[in-house]
């Protein structure tokens, strides 16, 4: 029975669909299997905030009983029912608590499902639980947590990236085989880089934000974790598609991601190097696995070309005043009063403004006061048109820069990370450091454009996974799986395998397998 749990655990997504619509396996054995993955290893990694054993297992077993009545109620059933999935504790649910990595929200259950988790709930995909994750997504690390950071399952003494740590190490670890996360300057794309898992950032307005406990409005982006880019494109197509709740949720139809997927050539497609995105400042071994990764894409028929984009060297500046100046606006409702935490203060009079304070300052982590304080001050009078004004001109003339990209190739190519997953504790000093490992997923955020990241295999300095960045135009989605496919294959025959069947074992098995932590 363990070994078929081993088994279940490392299957794809896709893999899971099949077995289970052939009845080679339950809804409920794929589901418990994961939990006790979790049970066995979360203690390590930490990627778990909230499990849902109860109702993931409730769920299952309905899609088993549909599957075993046959008829209408089977072939009803959406292609990914019963195949377990983990969802970033930044989108509210309806029976699992809800906290944004914050104390401030400890304990907050929300009255209602966001759109993406009604679509899961429709499809009767079982939630494992919600995952942790910088708090309010303010991070690259994960270790801005109020309840811990989750550690990197490939060394349990680095960071998974961030904000959206805890959903890919939860797949990187094998204890679910998708996940939902949201990128808002690269939290999905650069825990994908360095945990070597896939991950991806849709157009702006293809996946619906109502639910999305909101950082910056204008930036932020629900999309997949995964293990591999089909499996990316099938939830895709589950949580995308127009939502009335949502205000910039795009009317388009975003329903050939599988079949680019499945297309298997890049034949004549003009695959963009952005100058501004190698080279100086990148790890050596980062390096390295790019180049060879543009390789691969030449040998499978694709023309290389590179490309500018001058203005990408104030994307970094542009965003941090950006994303601060909404973040400031969009967590003014923490105020004590509503909802979630309310902290009285020791003494004197018993004013609103001073509960306020007490409770933001007793919620709120440091980092998280830091880009309020920032942000507040970007906004004031006298100073929103130098800031908050300036940077939006500045992402208008990256969305040029990448307008003209686009005219000379389909799609543009990039290290997802300057480095490899760095050592916990060791930027948390420093900010301006920490904030440029998001140096090369910023653009995407600020134009709007889709990203994908996957892994492009191990830096040769540490053995550590490395992130391919893939970005195409808005709409144009299905060109990253096209082509995201095509150079995950190639990459995987040379390095015979899929890069995460490389990772150190965790939990009960690495005795089994003779491994160690």
């Amino acid at each position: 029975m363990t070994e078929l749990k081993n088994e279940l655990i490392r299957h794809s997504a896709a893999d899971l669909a099949a077995k289970l619509a052939a009845r080679e396996v339950s809804a409920v054995e794929v589901t418990q299997a994961h939990l006790d993955r979790i049970a066995d290893v979360d203690g390590q990694v930490n990627a778990f905030l909230h499990v849902n054993s109860e109702e993931a297992l409730a769920v299952a077993a309905d899609v088993d009983a549909a599957r075993a009545a046959g008829g209408a109620a089977a072939e009803e059933l959406h292609a990914l029912a019963g195949v377990p999935i983990a969802v970033k504790d930044l989108i509210v649910t309806i029976g699992q608590p809800t906290t944004a990595g914050s104390k401030i929200l400890e304990g907050w259950h929300s009255p209602y499902d966001a759109t993406v988790v009604k679509k899961l709930r429709a499809a009767r995909m079982p939630i494992l639980g919600k995952t942790n994750l910088d708090e309010f997504a303010m991070g690259s690390s994960t270790e801005h947590s109020a309840f811990g950071p989750t550690r990197n399952p490939w060394d349990l003494d680095r960071i998974p990236g961030g904000s959206g740590g805890g959903s890919a190490a939860a797949v990187a670890a094998f204890e679910a085989p998708l996940a939902l996360g949201t990128d808002t300057g690269g939290s999905i794309r650069q825990p994908g880089a360095v945990t070597g898992t896939v991950g991806v950032k849709p157009t702006y307005g293809a996946v619906s934000r109502y639910g999305a406990i909101a950082m910056a409005s204008s930036l932020d982006q629900i999309g997949p974790v995964s293990r591999t880019v089909l499996d990316s494109a099938l939830l895709q197509e589950v949580i995308g598609g127009h939502d009335p709740f949502d205000s910039t949720s795009l009317t388009d139809p975003f329903n050939d991601l599988v079949a680019a997927a499945r297309l298997g050539n890049v034949d004549g497609m003009k695959i963009g190097i952005v100058k501004e995105l190698h080279g100086e400042g990148y790890q050596a071994g980062v390096e390295n696995r790019f180049n060879e990764s543009l390789q691969l894409l030449k040998d499978a028929g694709a023309d290389i070309v590179e490309v500018s984009c001058p203005n990408l060297k104030y994307a970094l500046g542009a965003y941090y005043l950006i994303m601060p100046s909404e973040a400031s606006s969009n967590l003014a409702k923490f105020d004590g009063v509503r909802f979630g935490l309310r902290e009285l203060p020791k003494d004197g009079p018993m004013t609103i403004e001073r509960v306020m304070g007490a409770t933001r300052a007793a919620g709120f982590g440091d980092e998280v006061k830091r880009r309020i304080i920032l942000g507040t001050y970007a906004l004031s009078a006298g100073y929103y048109d130098a800031y908050y004004g300036s940077a939006q001109k500045v992402r208008t003339l990256i969305q040029r820069d990448f307008d003209a990209a686009f005219a000379k190739a389909d799609v543009l190519i990039s290290p997802t990370a300057p480095t490899t997953a760095f050592k916990l504790g060791e930027k948390l000093e420093d900010p301006l450091a920490m904030y440029l490992n998001d140096v090369a997923t910023i653009p995407a955020n600020l134009a709007g454009i889709p990203g994908l990241s996957l892994p492009g295999g191990l830096a040769d300095e540490d053995g550590l996974p490395v992130g391919i960045q893939l970005l195409a135009p808005a709409r144009q989605d299905a060109r990253l799986y096209r082509v995201g496919a095509v150079l995950e294959s190639a990459l995987e025959e040379k390095w015979g395998g899929p890069i995460l069947a490389k990772a150190p074992v965790l939990g009960s098995a690495a005795t089994t397998a003779g491994g160690s932590n």
